[in-house]
């Protein structure tokens, strides 16, 4: 892989197109582990749930270096667009991140976005000079209206998180694609190695991996079997696939047979 594919978010470059969540691990070295062996160099933090004041507790900065590692706080847990825009003040107070992930839920059960909190929620943050990567739905339309109200990236998911079901709407995904240049993210849904080479060869940037990872029977295999799948995906996309057709094509030349 060379430079010039890097992945570009909110202008910074980033040489792996793989982000890797930090939470469901069995602690957290297991934690550092994954991430280390998965090669991402972002990595998000629930803010609501992190360990920030008890010291006697573990701290996430103890096993993964900040200054290594970019740390993309995010809302997880937040169900209005008021707990959303307190959460990410908050970690903008405590750390100084202008680079977030927003996401509001709509519900418990499906964890799926509220588009409408969601959208008022990224419209107000960007007006704050936050870079705010967004969750969503898989719909082109409200995709757009993210990019107009100033998101940074957008990130549909593929199915309900932890469901590991892989992409169940490849086609909403490539006029995801081909309506906006933002970074494109595949967020949530994501099962096995395959299904993060589907979303890069679908023209996605990246991929946010948690699940998957963290509660595979082997988590450090996994990690390692996310990021070549990426790097694989990615060089698909770029090289161009062959026209499908219904019919053969041989592949010997017709011409010089004996």
């Amino acid at each position: 892989m060379t430079n010039i594919d890097n992945l570009i978010i909110a202008k910074k470059k980033f040489k792996s197109r793989l982000i890797v969540g930090t939470g469901k691990y069995k602690n957290m070295r297991e934690c550092a582990k994954s991430v280390k062996l998965s090669g991402a160099e972002i990595v998000t933090v629930a803010v609501r749930r992190v360990n920030i004041i008890d010291k006697k507790k573990p701290l996430l900065m103890d096993y993964i270096d900040p200054k290594k590692i970019t740390y993309l706080p995010n809302t997880a847990g937040c169900f209005t667009s008021e707990e959303a825009l307190r959460t990410l003040r908050l970690a903008r107070e405590i750390g100084g991140w202008k680079l977030v992930k927003l996401e509001v839920l709509g519900d418990k059960k499906t964890l799926f976005p509220d588009m409408i909190e969601t959208l008022k929620s990224t419209e107000v943050l960007s007006k704050e000079g936050f870079k705010v990567m967004v969750y969503c739905t898989d719909d082109p339309l409200m995709a757009k209206r993210l990019e107009n109200c100033g998101a940074s990236a957008i990130m549909p998911l593929a199915a309900p998180i932890g469901s590991g079901l892989g992409i169940q709407n490849q086609t909403n995904i490539k006029i995801i694609r081909s309506q906006t240049n933002l970074p494109l993210i595949i967020d949530a849904g994501l099962g096995q190695a395959s299904d993060a080479t589907v979303a890069m060869e679908l023209g996605c940037d990246g991929v946010l991996v948690n699940t998957a990872i963290a509660k595979a029977k082997d988590p450090f295999k996994m990690a390692v079997a996310m990021k070549f799948a990426v790097l694989a995906g990615r060089q698909s996309y770029l090289s161009g696939r062959i026209n499908k057709s219904i019919y053969g094509s041989a592949s010997s030349p017709e011409k010089g047979r004996i």
